[in-house]
């Protein structure tokens, strides 16, 4: 019953845009931070961004920051990680997770910190 799904993953060329969104059902999102992580081949987990359960606080890695952009929608239970200026190296699984409340867990690296996951859309960038 519990769920996040992921969508808006395809093939972008570089420089261009692209916004995925977090459905979750079977939970209330009100009180879950949303994070977004990415996983690449041959790469470890990396988390790339959160937003905060009060919509106000957000987090963002060094290597994405000024370029992506996350966001919800608590009444729709949605969660959005809009992606702007991608480059070849976003090329990456992206996923979406939650946890209680803040964003400590995606500050710290931790990804054991999330109680839910999405299976995760594949994001390509290449010409």
């Amino acid at each position: 019953q519990v769920q996040l799904v992921e969508s808006g993953g395809g093939l972008v060329q570089p420089g261009g845009s692209l916004r995925l969104s977090c459905a979750a059902s079977g939970f209330r999102l009100d009180d879950y931070a949303i994070g977004w992580f990415r996983q690449a081949p041959g790469k470890k987990r990396e988390a790339v961004a959160c937003i905060a359960a009060d919509d106000d606080s957000t987090y963002y890695s060094d290597s994405v920051k000024g370029r992506f952009t996350v966001s919800r929608d608590n009444g729709r239970r949605m969660g959005y990680l809009q992606m702007s200026s991608l480059e070849p190296e976003d090329t990456a699984v992206y996923y979406c997770a939650t946890e209680w409340s803040d964003c400590a867990a995606a500050e710290a690296g931790d990804a054991e910190g999330y109680e839910f996951w999405g299976v995760g859309t594949q994001v390509t960038v290449s010409q």
